[in-house]
């Protein structure tokens, strides 16, 4: 196929102008879907928190001991949360806090925090 053929050739000031696109569209998605991807994971930490939070305070209402209802929490907990269980009259209080993962090394963490409270079992039914 000859020159005349293929069409006519572009100017040569437009040569290079998909490479400069694609040179700053390309980090920009890369950031974007990083955040997409931080984002599902503190989503999914924080539904971790809750479910912590609601079995430490299913096993404090039962009147385990602390340290097991702390433990039941735990386990639920994403790794590195601090759990407390405190009773507050009929009520027990499980307190679950965590750090988002990701990027908290630059100042962009989040710090997760989910709250249970249940009425203790011995409570229940009393004064009817």
């Amino acid at each position: 196929m000859r020159r005349s053929e293929r069409g006519p050739r572009p100017p040569a000031g437009d040569r290079g102008f998909v490479t400069a696109e694609a040179a700053v569209v390309l980090p920009t998605l890369v950031l974007f879907a990083m955040a997409l991807v931080w984002t599902l994971l503190a989503a999914c930490a924080q539904i971790q928190c809750v479910d912590a939070a609601r079995a430490g305070a299913r096993a404090a209402a039962r009147q385990d001991p602390e340290a097991v209802a702390a433990a039941a929490a735990r386990e639920a907990a994403p790794r590195g949360a601090r759990v407390s269980v405190r009773r507050d009259g009929d009520l027990v209080r499980v307190e679950v806090v965590a750090d988002a993962p990701g990027p908290g090394a630059l100042g962009l963490g989040l710090r997760l925090r989910s709250e249970a409270v249940a009425l203790a079992e011995e409570t229940v039914g009393v004064g009817v």
